[in-house]
């Protein structure tokens, strides 16, 4: 419509205009608010509201950021940056709103200024910016989900001289490329049959042992469903082709949790239900360890729940007393793994549970002592190194995925330790070579934060030799005994013509 012809019809229409503008709003909006500033970064919120009449089942929110502001960490959304604009998309758990519900994400920030230009679903946000968070409404079995403080990261280099462990048994190979399976159910990638799995794969994760509710503590862990996955085999021949695989000296394990499966651990009544119903599906398929894949809120802190190393809050201490019933039953053998997300890990180094104040996510570092606690049954430990924000290394600077870098700042950290939110009494020991990979996406459509190859073996020459380094110097020196890689996933690295493990694997079991 023509400028002119706009505002001929300005004063006409006017009553007209006010009474659209409702339907203009009448879809999702979203509105932000400031949370915390401490002069150098600050921390944001934006609520997602349905505003319409129907039920939507994603939404995206984009916002530029101010030049010279930099996005950190962030959560409960997935994030995309081109510059200074940033897309955050809903994770599965929060992207279907009724009509009038609400959901949350933030995230951190470092120097000055607002977002501008919000779009929501390529519309204008239409909240504007609050100066109050808006009223949301949390399902009952999620933790409340403030982010972190504004406590400056610490400057302060730990020790690293770790304490002594014993490394289990489990027949692994001195590099392993480990991967996740999508056996249970289906996406972009397509359905890949067990005994299709290449032998490049040291280690398949199933993915994945799912809870039956969020707190019931029951896994279930079922075939995709031939609607679904079309070739999807019987279990008589998947189990057979597991077999295989054992015989030819591969491990596979029953991975539990995911994007989507939420597992709260609340009562010891959980704790047991998770015992028993794990068991029986390792007991009905032969399989050889556990992979503890818990995302979103499913690990927390509680308030006063300040040292890592004798945890109270019954999420985190059931969980370890599970998974230690569990190692008792099967036995050195039985292999257990863990694929954090950064968050949960390295973002303990400056940020640990709800904090002094009550104002950080109670999930930051939530995964410390459950990694602490049973460091002497672990197999190996593999951070997914991917839909990361920026982190802070043992350096003092803020590493970003996408390169070796962040790869490299990130796994010093577990093979040097770390002071725990920066204090140099509550230090997080380094935990043995054997024990460290790191998790890097197969492909660039695989998650946030691809590498090609040649940056993932600069990454793992510099952390295994000390070479190709670039501008960051390991606090744990060499790592000849550094485990290996794990990708998420197999499938899609099929997809993409095996670029992962055609790579990688020949270059593992290379290395001296």
């Amino acid at each position: 419509m023509l400028l002119t012809a706009v505002a001929a019809l300005a004063t006409v229409v006017a009553t007209t205009l006010v009474a659209t503008s409702p339907a203009q709003a009448a879809g999702p909006t979203a509105g932000f608010v400031k949370t915390a500033d401490w002069g150098t970064g600050w921390e944001g919120r934006y609520t997602v509201t349905n505003g319409g009449s129907s039920t939507i089942t994603s939404w995206q929110v984009a916002f530029t950021l101010p030049t010279g502001t930099t996005l950190g960490s962030f959560w409960d959304a997935t994030v995309s940056s081109v510059g200074q604009r940033h897309t955050f998309t809903n994770r599965s758990w929060n992207g279907t709103l009724a009509p009038g519900a609400s959901t949350s994400f933030g995230f951190l920030a470092t120097g000055p200024g607002s977002p501008t230009d919000c779009r929501i679903n390529g519309a204008p946000c239409g909240g504007g910016t609050p100066t109050t968070p808006p009223t949301t409404t949390p399902p009952t079995t999620t933790p409340p989900t403030t982010p972190p403080p504004s406590t400056p990261p610490p400057t302060t280099v730990p020790p690293t001289t770790p304490p002594p462990t014993t490394p289990p048994t489990g027949g692994l190979p001195r590099r392993a490329l480990i991967g996740y399976l999508h056996a249970s159910f289906a996406n972009g990638s397509g359905y890949l049959r067990m005994a299709d799995v290449p032998a490049e794969w040291d280690v398949i994760n199933l993915a994945f042992g799912e809870p039956t509710t969020v707190t019931s503590g029951d896994i279930r862990f079922q075939l995709c469903p031939a609607s679904e996955c079309p070739g999807v085999e019987s279990e008589a021949e998947f189990t057979a082709a597991i077999r295989a695989k054992q015989q030819q000296g591969k491990k596979v394990l029953l991975s539990i949790g995911g994007q989507n499966g939420q597992v709260q651990l609340t009562t010891t009544t959980a704790r047991d239900a998770f015992v028993r119903s794990v068991s029986a599906i390792v007991d009905r398929y032969g399989l050889d360890g556990l992979d503890i894949d818990f995302e979103g809120h499913s690990l927390y802190l509680d308030a006063g729940d300040t040292d890592f190393r004798n945890p109270t809050t019954p999420v985190v201490v059931n969980l370890i007393s599970a998974i230690r019933t569990l190692k008792q039953r099967y036995g050195a053998g039985f292999l257990l793994t863990m694929a954090p997300e950064t968050f949960f890990v390295q973002l303990g180094y400056q940020f640990y549970g709800p904090g002094p104040w009550g104002g950080q996510d109670p999930r930051a570092g939530s995964y410390l002592p459950v990694i602490h606690a049973l460091r002497d049954h672990l197999t190996v430990l593999h951070v997914q190194n991917y839909n990361s924000g920026p982190i802070v290394g043992l350096d003092g600077q803020y590493h970003t995925m996408g390169g070796a870098d962040f790869h490299i700042a990130m796994t010093d950290m577990l093979l040097a330790g770390f002071p725990v939110a920066g204090n140099p009494d509550r230090f997080f020991p380094a935990l043995r070579e054997d024990q460290v990979a790191f998790g890097a996406p197969s492909s660039v459509s695989a998650g946030n934060g691809y590498v090609a190859p040649a940056g993932v073996q600069a990454a793992v020459t510099c952390l295994v030799r000390g070479q190709n380094c670039g501008g960051y110097t390991p606090r744990s020196g060499t790592n000849p005994n550094f485990r290996g890689l794990m990708t998420w996933s197999i499938n899609w690295d099929r997809f993409y013509q095996w670029e992962f493990g055609r790579s990688h694997g020949p270059f593992l079991k290379a290395l001296p």
